[in-house]
Parts: C-alpha cells; structure tokens; sequence
C-alpha cells in the first residue's frame, strides 16, 4: 500500500481548506493508499511554511512513497521552488501528483511537463540576469558609483581576531620557518609571543 502525503494549503485564515481536503481524500480512497494530510493557512510567498518543512523532513525519512497536491500552487512559492521541490522527490524516489492540471510524475507526460517548466524557469533566470547586467553597464556609463557606500564601519579598525588573527599567525609561523627554526619549537615560540 503507497504511502501519500496530502498537501493543503490555503493563504488566509478565513479560506477553507474543506474542498482540497474531500478530493484529495477521495482520490487516496479510491486508489486504497494510506494517507496523511498536511494542512496550514498561510501565503505561498513565505520562504518558510511550517506543514511543508515538516513534509519535506518525513519525506527525507523516507515516510513517504508520494505527495498528492490539488493544484500546483498550492505546494510551491515560485515555478523555481516547485521544480526544486519535484527534483528532491525525484532524487528520493516520492512520486509527485497533481490533479489540476494533471501531473504525475512517473508518466512520461508528467516528467515532460517538468522539463518543460523547468526550461522556462532557466529562461526566466536567464533574462533576469541579462537585465541586470545591462543595467549595471548603464549605470556604469552614466558615471553613478556602484557598491555599498562608504560609512562608519569603514573607518573603525577591525579586531584582532577571526581571520585576520589566523592570517597573521600563519605569517609568523612562515617568517619563523624561513629564519630555518626547527618544527618542533615553532609552536613553543608562538605561545611565547602570544603571551607578551
């Protein structure tokens, strides 16, 4: 018996989920799979959606055999999101359904359709791309300073720790190594001057 996970999702609180819920449902009856309903009212533009997290971490447990959606946009933010989405399903072997329109990705017209979109998403970043470099060139030409501004922090001397710290220890260590100091004193000698 396929183990199905429903996704339901509508973006406001006063939006039932009652219609998504019947014929999802109905759907894992008929076809006498095991089901279990992730549900939550909440936009589809939020980066992080609570039932989804929760989903995609049981599918990467394996709980999963398929996701069964209503409607595309009821799973992924962006075309870019759905497709990462179908992809890790994929990877994991979770088939992915969709009932409008249909999509179901272990027929070949499903994982057409993916493809296809998936083209049309490297389109879509492809041109963002060209219309920002473009943009920049004008900027450029019109003499405007490009980059964050100079402000305060610029002027403050940055600490002595972290990777500046790290890069002048190994230049000692390197400084000492060329003066032909054995190995075995080089940490020796670098305590002794971290201590003064």
């Amino acid at each position: 018996m396929k183990r199905v996970a429903i996704y339901c999702r509508v973006s406001t609180e006063d939006q039932s989920l009652e219609h998504q819920k019947a014929v999802l449902i109905e759907k894992c009856k008929k076809e006498n799979w095991a089901y279990t309903v992730f549900e939550e009212k909440i936009s589809g533009s939020k980066s992080s959606r609570t039932m989804l997290d929760i989903l995609m971490q049981k599918i990467r447990n394996n709980e999963f055999d398929m996701v069964l959606v209503l409607k595309l946009d009821r799973l992924g933010r962006s075309l870019k999101h759905l497709i990462q989405l179908v992809e890790e399903f994929r990877n994991r072997k979770v088939q992915f359904i969709c009932l409008s329109p249909e999509v179901d990705t272990e027929s070949a017209q499903g994982m057409f359709f993916f493809q296809i979109m998936g083209a049309v998403a490297e389109l879509e970043r492809q041109l963002i791309r060209e219309r920002t470099i473009a943009k920049l060139r004008y900027l450029q030409k019109k003499g405007i300073k490009l980059g964050r501004p100079k402000g305060s922090k610029d002027k403050v001397r940055r600490r002595r720790t972290g990777y500046l710290a790290t890069w002048e220890k190994r230049k000692t260590i390197q400084q000492l190594a060329a003066q032909n100091v054995p190995k075995q004193t080089t940490p020796t000698i670098m305590q002794t001057n971290e201590g003064v």
